[in-house]
């Protein structure tokens, strides 16, 4: 049985900027989630989540052994700082539209999401 949790529930995240391009950082809370984050949060589940940005790409990097990810999104930015008249110039809230994205997370690892201790 699975059971459908944002995935703040599961990692925790920090984003960042350089001119058109966000960078998200994704990590997991404990170690037995890393799979499920690697199986559910691909570049094609980033882009869906980001739809409304209009990425032009999503790339993905595994970091197995700090159980993280970094995703890169190009053109998200509105331009970027210089050029955006958005209130997040600088993507900074854009963590947490991907920390809203829901997981499918079975029964067993339920003890290790944030908030079930």
């Amino acid at each position: 049985m699975t059971e459908a949790v944002p995935l703040y529930r599961l990692a925790h995240a920090r984003a960042g900027d350089k001119g058109d391009r966000a960078s998200i950082s994704l990590v997991a809370w404990h170690p037995a989630l890393w799979p499920l984050l690697v199986e559910q949060v691909t570049e094609a589940a980033v882009a869906r989540q980001f739809a409304h940005r209009r990425p032009s790409a999503v790339q993905r990097y595994l970091l197995p052994r700090l159980q993280a990810m970094n995703f890169v999104l190009d053109r998200v930015l509105d331009g970027g700082v210089n050029d955006a008249l958005n209130l997040d110039t600088h993507g900074k809230a854009l963590s947490y539209l991907l920390l809203d994205m829901p997981i499918a997370v079975p029964a067993e690892l339920a003890p290790h999401l944030r908030g079930s201790e």
